[in-house]
């Protein structure tokens, strides 16, 4: 099975996999992220990593300033992926995203597997935030604070350049998003934090449980924003022990 499509990135093909794990990045981040991730789970799964416009490859496309839209264009890429079950990773701003495709993929009828939300608090638990405002002086200093980006980058003004403008408009998606309330979706929902991470606080963090209506676990590691990169081999086998019990029961194809 294969589909040409621009917002998907398949990096280590397992078309053999019981399960899609579905990565969506961080703001300012791309499908390129997930590379470790796709070579870590396969072949017991195919890992499909989601590409916004923006950025890389697709960096002369505009960026999409509403998460709605988002959701919207990234569930169609996913739909003709549907054959088998799909589960959702989100870190950050792909946390919410993900959230908000469980829900479009509910009402397609393609509920998925598993929702894994990393380093996101509720999206019910709003905060005002205008990063998407401020200067790029501004913009930079709040990559710093999270820690997630290479300080060598930020000293590069040609790198600079090239990511600010997809970094604002995922800064603007996530800042302009409100929460409608919706019943709680019917996806297992595993939400993952650091315990330093000045984004999520632990109530933020445990207020997921009301956006689901079945099993719901919470996931606390040392560290912050970014706490993944040091405990990735974690993280991997809460989703493959995640996955391999909520797909037990699932038909492929």
């Amino acid at each position: 099975m294969t589909h040409e499509d621009p917002w998907l990135r398949r990096f280590q093909p397992a078309p053999e996999a019981p399960v899609r794990l579905v990565c969506l990045p961080h703001a300012g981040g791309s499908a390129s992220f997930y590379f470790p991730v796709a070579r870590a789970l396969a072949p017991a799964m195919d890992v499909l990593a989601v590409q916004y416009p923006g950025r890389q490859d697709r960096r002369h496309e505009p960026g999409i300033t509403r998460l709605d839209e988002l959701a919207d264009r990234i569930t169609e890429a996913l739909l003709p992926w549907a054959d088998r079950p799909l589960a959702l990773f989100g870190h950050s701003m792909g946390g919410l995203l993900g959230y908000e495709v469980a829900a479009r993929l509910e009402d397609a009828g393609t509920a998925p597997a598993a929702l894994f939300a990393s380093a996101r608090r509720a999206p019910s638990r709003h905060r005002e935030e205008s990063v998407h405002l401020r200067s790029d002086a501004g913009v930079i200093a709040e990559l710093k604070l999270l820690d997630g980006t290479d300080s060598g980058m930020l000293m590069d003004e040609e790198l600079l350049e090239m990511i600010l403008p997809a970094l604002r408009s995922d800064y603007e998606a996530i800042e302009t998003y409100r929460h409608r309330p919706r019943p709680p979706l019917s996806t297992p929902l595993v939400v993952l934090t650091g315990d330093d991470d000045p984004q999520v606080t632990a109530d933020e963090a445990q207020a997921w449980s009301a956006h689901t209506s079945v099993d719901f676990s919470l996931h606390t590691f040392k560290g912050g924003h970014f706490y993944l990169t040091r405990h990735q081999n974690e993280v991997l086998d809460i989703i493959r022990r995640t996955v391999a019990k909520e797909c037990v029961a699932q038909p492929v194809g």
